[in-house]
């Protein structure tokens, strides 16, 4: 059950994705790519200093990162967080500070609860520190890709 969780969250988010124009997802995917690469650093840091370990994955090289939440979930909240929110920074930052606070305090002390994953050496409120930052980076980003998109129309 774990499992097919896990492929859930991995896969159906990337179906919400139907729901918007072509011309959203071309705007927004530069910055959920960019979420992407950014997380997968973060897990490479966090799995060299133990900062959480990984218990149940459905990847190989899961035991290092958690695939299903980087590429799926997180990936795709990250597309509709700037969706709705790229031209409200005071916005942003609002649903930024919510969503990374249920992530760190509710969602992870959970999947340590299930067996699937768990804090070593961080603690939730630094954790909440790293995800958090890394909205500003985003949204630093993507106002550098709206210039470029706007250059574009034109």
């Amino acid at each position: 059950m774990i499992k097919l969780l896990q492929y859930a969250v991995f896969i159906v988010p990337w179906f919400s994705l139907l729901l918007t124009s072509k011309e959203n997802r071309k705007r927004y995917i530069p910055v959920t790519i960019l979420s992407c690469f950014i997380m997968t650093i973060i897990f490479q840091i966090a799995y060299t200093y133990e900062w959480w370990e990984i218990e149940k994955y459905i990847l190989p090289w899961g035991y290092m990162m958690d695939a299903g939440f980087v590429y799926g979930i997180f990936a795709v909240g990250t597309f509709w967080i700037f969706r709705f929110t790229s031209d409200k920074f005071l916005l942003f930052i609002c649903i930024n500070v919510i969503m990374d606070g249920i992530m760190t305090f509710i969602i992870l002390p959970l999947l340590g609860k299930l067996h699937i994953a768990h804090y070593v050496h961080i603690h939730a409120w630094q954790y909440f520190l790293v995800i958090f930052g890394v909205s500003f980076l985003l949204y630093g980003y993507h106002l550098w890709q709206k210039e470029i998109y706007q250059n574009d129309k034109n």
